[in-house]
C-alpha cells in the first residue's frame, strides 16, 4: 500500500516562514531593550552589561560591579554624598622615630669587667624597669700585675694596721704617765691604716651597679652573665614608649615656616608636635623634629626606635576638595587609586580619582569627583575584590 503526502502550496508555505520570522524578531526585540531605556531603579537597561543577571554578585564587562542589597548590609557598605570644601594642602616627608633624649636613656659601664646579674636577674627586651632599678652588675677585673700589686699593699697595710693598734693598746695602758696627745695621734693612725686596708680590699671585689636612668621599656639588651664588656660600651637602652621622637626631612627650606599641624601616616593613635627644623642640611635635605605622643596619656604607641614613618604636615595654604575617609580610596588592578560610586540601588561603578592626605584618617579627592556623586565610604575593599 502507497502513503501518499499531501505538500501545502507553495504561496502557502512561503506566508508561514514569513509569520515564523516575524515573531523570532518580536522575541528578540523583547530580550533586548532599546536605546534609552531605563530600568526601575533608574539604571540605564541599554548599558553594557545590564543583561547580566542581577541577582548576585558579579562584575560587570563595563567594570561596574553588581551589588544585591542583601549582600549591601552583609558588606556593611555605606556611602555619602560628599561636598566639596575647603582644607589645608599637605605634604608628605619621610621620616624615622627617634629616642626623646628627656625620657629615654642608655646605660654604659663605666669601667670594663665581668657582668653579672642583678637582683632580679639579666633584663630583657620589652621589660619594663623603674628609675633606679638595678639592672645588672660589673665586676672589675684587674690585670694580673695590678692585681698583684693590690694585694702586696693589702698585706702590708694590714701589718701596719696591726703594730699601729699595738701601740695604741700600749700607750692606753700607759695613761696618765704618756701625754694625751701621743695617744690621740696613735688612735688616729691606728684609723688611718683601718680605713686604708678597707678602701683597697674593697677594691678587690669592687662591681658597679648598673642602674636604669629613666623608667620604661628596654629597648636594647645585649648581655648574658660571664660577658667581659670594655669601657663605654652601650649595655642598655631605656626609652618611654609613650614620648619619642620623629624627625622628618625636607628639601623645601620654607616648610617649616609654613607648618600648621602634622600627623603620622596609619598611625592613628599619635600625635605630632612641631619642636623645630635645623638651620644647616644634612646631606642636602632639612631635618624637622617633631615630638611624638599617644592620644592617649601613658598609653604605648606602636612604633619602635628607628622604625621608617611618613609624615602627613598640613601646610597654612588651602586647597579645594572632597574629604573623604582613608578607607574609601583602594587600588583598582592596575593599581590606580580610586573611589566606588553608587549609580544605581545595586551597581557602583569605580571611579579613577587624584587625592592627598590629610592625616590619618582622611584624605581630600582633589581631582576626580564632584559634590552630587554618592561616594562609598564603607566596605570599598569589599566590592573591589569582586570579580
Amino acid at each position: 500500500m502507497r502513503h501518499h503526502v499531501t505538500h501545502p502550496p507553495r504561496g502557502q508555505a512561503v506566508f508561514a516562514a514569513m509569520a515564523l520570522a516575524v515573531s523570532l524578531f518580536g522575541l528578540l526585540s523583547t530580550a533586548q531593550a532599546g536605546p534609552g531605556a531605563h530600568g526601575p531603579n533608574g539604571e540605564h537597561l541599554d548599558a553594557p552589561g545590564a543583561a547580566i543577571n542581577a541577582s548576585g554578585l558579579a562584575r560587570l564587562p563595563d567594570g561596574s560591579v553588581n551589588v544585591p542589597k542583601l549582600a549591601q548590609r552583609r558588606m556593611a557598605i555605606r556611602t555619602v554624598l560628599a561636598p566639596e570644601s575647603e582644607v589645608a594642602a599637605t605634604v608628605e616627608l619621610p621620616g624615622r622615630v627617634l629616642m626623646d633624649p628627656n625620657a629615654s636613656g642608655r646605660v654604659q659601664a663605666v669601667y670594663g669587667g665581668r657582668i653579672e646579674p642583678g637582683p632580679k636577674g639579666l633584663p630583657v627586651e620589652g621589660q619594663a624597669v623603674q628609675r633606679g632599678e638595678v639592672l645588672a652588675y660589673v665586676r672589675y677585673q684587674a690585670e694580673p700585675y695590678a692585681l698583684g700589686t693590690q694585694q702586696a699593699q693589702l698585706v702590708e697595710l694590714r701589718a701596719q694596721r696591726q703594730l699601729a693598734e699595738q701601740r695604741v693598746q700600749r700607750l692606753e695602758a700607759l695613761e696618765g704617765t704618756v701625754p694625751r696627745k701621743d695617744i690621740e695621734a696613735a688612735r688616729t693612725e691606728a684609723g688611718s691604716l683601718a680605713e686604708r686596708e678597707r678602701s683597697i680590699g674593697g677594691s678587690l671585689v669592687a662591681r658597679e651597679a648598673l642602674t636604669a636612668p629613666v623608667g620604661g621599656v628596654i629597648a636594647r639588651a645585649d648581655l648574658v652573665a660571664g660577658q667581659v664588656v670594655e669601657l663605654r660600651d652601650v649595655l642598655f637602652e631605656v626609652v618611654d614608649p609613650a614620648r619619642m621622637l620623629v624627625e622628618a626631612t625636607t628639601a623645601d627650606a620654607s616648610l617649616p615656616g609654613r607648618v600648621a599641624g602634622a600627623s603620622l601616616q596609619g598611625v592613628p593613635g599619635a600625635t605630632l608636635r612641631l619642636l623645630g627644623a635645623s638651620r644647616s642640611l644634612r646631606d642636602g635635605v632639612l631635618p624637622i623634629t617633631f615630638a611624638l605622643r599617644a592620644s592617649r596619656p601613658g598609653a604605648a604607641l606602636p612604633l619602635a626606635i628607628g622604625q621608617p614613618v611618613t609624615v602627613v604636615v598640613q601646610s597654612k595654604d588651602r586647597i579645594k576638595g572632597v574629604v573623604l575617609p582613608a578607607q574609601a580610596v583602594v587600588r583598582n588592578p592596575s593599581n590606580e587609586p580610586i573611589v566606588w560610586i553608587k549609580s544605581g540601588a545595586e551597581r557602583f561603578v569605580p571611579q579613577p580619582v587624584q587625592f592627598r592626605p590629610l592625616d590619618a584618617n582622611t584624605v581630600v579627592i582633589t581631582q576626580g569627583l564632584s559634590a552630587d556623586n554618592r561616594v562609598v565610604v564603607q566596605g570599598a575593599p569589599l566590592i573591589a575584590q569582586i570579580r
